[in-house]
């Protein structure tokens, strides 16, 4: 399912650095609050849920609905902040027919080989009308998000990933339909100095494809700004909803 093969290092790594501070989260609870009604006995599946941040945010955010967290990895269903949490991958959901009343993917669409296939499969577990909310980095959408203007080659490694346009065209053969589209802001880190401390390559799949030239270039430029810079990170990621 990956463009990489997380084992335990990239998931010890996703752990430590990838889960946003609960009171940098409101930005996403309010968009995703807009296309997911979280009403009582609904069910949200967490597919891709890695070491179990979103879920984890769900449940506290809505006690009252029922969350199913998913991951193909071993390593990060080892290493996930809840449980239980079931193994399967995009095309291959461990979930009955029309059973869930929203699936969530988060930074999870560019590991996703077969973009038809995975659409058909979603569209089997949703219920008729339900969402599908993709958050993701897409490809040609570098411009807000603060770790390219560091990291400037990793920008092609974003490119191959799958655009907001072919997205909606692989979902769009299993009867899916584009209902909202927006760039949604967070706090990733508190100051510049924050987020170079806490950068670890193993953790950002665009860092893991370029060169240990290009990376150690760009650790210089992080470091520099770091000395010079004041006030948060913040970046924004784009919250693709499908039904």
């Amino acid at each position: 399912m990956a463009l990489i093969a997380y084992d335990g290092v990239d998931a010890a790594a996703f752990e430590e650095t990838r889960h946003l501070r609960e009171d940098d989260l409101a930005t996403w609870r309010a968009a995703i609050g807009r296309y997911f009604p979280a009403e009582p006995g609904t069910r949200l599946l967490d597919l891709g849920s890695g070491t179990g941040s979103w879920a984890r945010a769900f449940r506290a955010w809505w006690p009252e609905i029922e969350v199913v967290a998913v991951d193909p990895a071993a390593a990060m269903r080892e290493r996930s902040v809840v449980r239980p949490v079931l193994p399967g991958s995009a095309d291959d959901i461990p979930c009955a027919d029309a059973s869930a009343d929203g699936i969530w993917l988060s930074t999870v669409i560019h590991h996703i080989p077969d973009l038809p296939a995975a659409a058909r499969e979603i569209r089997r577990v949703l219920k008729p009308g339900a969402p599908v909310l993709i958050r993701s980095a897409f490809a040609g959408r570098h411009e807000a998000i603060s770790l390219f203007r560091w990291f400037p080659e990793a920008v092609a490694v974003l490119d191959r990933y799958p655009s907001i346009a072919g997205v909606e065209t692989a979902f769009a053969a299993a009867g899916f339909t584009p209902a909202g589209c927006e760039s949604v802001p967070q706090v990733t880190a508190r100051s510049v100095a924050e987020a170079a401390a806490g950068l670890r390559r193993a953790a950002h799949t665009p860092l893991q494809l370029i060169s240990d030239e290009a990376y150690e270039a760009g650790v210089a430029r992080l470091t520099e700004a770091a000395r010079t810079s004041s006030g948060p990170v913040v970046d924004a990621l784009d919250l693709l909803v499908l039904r």
